[in-house]
C-alpha cells in the first residue's frame, strides 16, 4: 500500500457534490488507503425541501450573515418560491414578506346606500361614517321593522286611510243602529254587540297584537257584561252601569296581567292594549245608554260624515265636507224626530268624534285587516259618548 493520493481513473461523482455523502470511516480503509471504487447507488429522489433543512450544506464559500428577518424564510431551489396557500395562518409558521395577505373570508353582506334616510321615529336622520365608508344604515328588507317604520325611514306617511270599502261598512252599521234605535231597545241590542265584536278585534290588530284571542275575548266579555248591567238597571242608571263594568274590567286585567309570565315590557304592553280595547268595547254601549231619538240622528250623521270622508279629495277639504255632510244628515233625520233642528248640533258632534276614529283607524300604516276591523268600528264607538251626552243636553 502507499500514501501517494490515488491517481486512477475515477467515474463517479466528486464526492465534493455528491448530495448524499457516506460518513467518513467508510470514505477511507484506512491511513493513505483509498477506498475503492464502488458504482454509484441509486438513491430515491427526494424533494430538496426537506433537506434544506436537516442535510449539512458543502457549500465552501462564506455566506455573509444575514439579519434574523432576513432568514425567516428561504424557499428551495427549483421550487416555487411559495408555499400552498391552505399552509398560511399556521400558528408558529410566520407568512413570507413576499406572499400577499390573505383575503378574509368575511365579507359585508349588506353595504346600505349613501343617502340619508329622512322621517321621524326609528327612521331619524343618520349621518353616514366617511371613515368606514358606509353609510347610513336603512330598514328596508329588515323583519322586525314595521311598515311604518319603513314608510318614516323612506320619507313616506304611515297613515293611510281605510277607503270607500270600510266606509260603506260603516255607513250601513250606523244604519242599522239608527233604525233598530227607532224600533226598540232589545232591538238595538243586535247590531250593538257586531260593534263592540269589531271593535275589540280591530284594536287588538291596530296594535300589531295577533293573533290576540284572549285579549280579545275578555274586552268582549266586558262589553257585553256592560249591555247586560243596562238593560238591568235601566237607561237613568246608565253611568253607573257603563263605568262600574270599565273599573271592574281594569281591575280584571290587571290581575290577568301579573299571572302572566312574560317579560315586563310585554306584559305593560298587553296590559294597555287590552284595557284600551274594553274601555271602546264598553262605551261604545253609550249607544245603548243614550234616547233613542238621539241614537238615530247620531249614528245616521256618522254614516253619512264617513262616506263624505271617503271621497277622493285632499284632506282637509274632505274633513271639512264630512262635518258638513254630518250637521246635514243631523238637520234631516233631526226633523223626522223630536229633535228637529236640534240635530245638527248632535249630528256635528257625532261627526267629529267619528273623524277622530276614522283617523285613529288609520294610524301606523294598517293592514286590510285593521281596516275592516278598526276602520269599521272605531267611528260609531268613538261616537257613542257624544250622542249620549248631546242626546241628554239637546233633548
Amino acid at each position: 500500500m502507499s500514501d501517494q493520493p490515488y491517481e486512477g481513473r475515477y467515474e463517479g461523482p466528486y464526492e465534493g457534490y455528491d448530495p448524499y455523502p457516506q460518513p467518513q470511516q467508510q470514505q477511507r480503509q484506512g491511513h493513505g488507503q483509498p477506498q475503492q471504487h464502488q458504482p454509484p447507488q441509486q438513491q430515491p429522489e427526494w424533494p430538496q425541501h426537506t433537506q434544506q433543512w436537516e442535510g449539512q450544506t458543502w457549500e465552501t464559500q462564506v455566506q455573509p450573515s444575514m439579519p434574523a428577518a432576513d432568514t425567516t424564510y428561504l424557499p428551495p431551489q427549483g421550487y416555487q418560491a411559495y408555499p400552498e396557500p391552505q399552509t398560511y395562518g399556521t400558528v408558529g409558521q410566520p407568512l413570507p414578506q413576499e406572499a400577499p395577505a390573505p383575503t378574509p373570508e368575511w365579507t359585508p353582506a349588506y353595504q346600505p346606500p349613501v343617502q340619508q334616510a329622512h322621517g321621524t321615529g326609528t327612521g331619524g336622520v343618520v349621518t353616514p361614517d366617511s371613515a368606514s365608508g358606509y353609510g347610513p344604515p336603512t330598514v328596508t328588507g329588515n323583519a322586525r321593522v314595521t311598515d311604518a317604520q319603513r314608510a318614516r325611514a323612506e320619507g313616506r306617511s304611515p297613515i293611510i286611510e281605510p277607503g270607500l270599502q270600510p266606509a260603506v261598512l260603516t255607513a250601513v252599521l250606523g244604519l242599522l243602529l239608527s233604525g233598530t234605535a227607532a224600533i226598540g231597545q232589545y232591538a238595538l241590542v243586535v247590531p250593538l254587540v257586531l260593534l263592540q265584536a269589531v271593535t275589540a278585534a280591530g284594536w287588538f290588530r291596530l296594535n300589531g297584537m295577533w293573533p290576540a284571542r284572549q285579549g280579545i275575548a275578555l274586552a268582549f266579555l266586558g262589553a257585553v257584561t256592560a249591555d247586560v248591567a243596562l238593560l238591568a238597571a235601566g237607561r237613568e242608571n246608565a253611568p253607573a252601569a257603563i263605568l262600574g263594568t270599565l273599573g271592574v274590567w281594569v281591575l280584571l286585567t290587571l290581575v290577568l296581567q301579573l299571572r302572566s309570565h312574560a317579560d315586563p315590557d310585554t306584559r305593560m304592553y298587553g296590559l294597555m292594549a287590552t284595557v284600551a280595547s274594553a274601555a271602546l268595547a264598553i262605551i261604545a254601549t253609550g249607544h245603548l245608554a243614550a234616547e233613542p231619538d238621539a241614537v238615530t240622528v247620531g249614528a245616521a250623521a256618522v254614516a253619512v260624515a264617513i262616506l263624505a270622508r271617503a271621497l277622493p279629495l285632499p284632506t282637509a277639504a274632505s274633513v271639512v265636507v264630512a262635518l258638513l255632510a254630518a250637521a246635514g244628515a243631523g238637520i234631516a233625520v233631526g226633523g223626522m224626530t223630536d229633535l228637529g233642528s236640534k240635530g245638527a248640533f248632535l249630528g256635528l258632534g257625532a261627526g267629529v268624534c267619528a273623524l277622530i276614529g276614522h283617523r285613529v283607524a288609520s294610524y301606523d300604516y294598517p293592514s286590510r285587516f285593521v281596516h275592516f276591523t278598526a276602520g269599521v268600528a272605531l267611528p260609531l264607538a268613538a261616537a257613542a259618548p257624544a250622542v249620549y251626552l248631546l242626546g241628554r243636553a239637546l233633548g
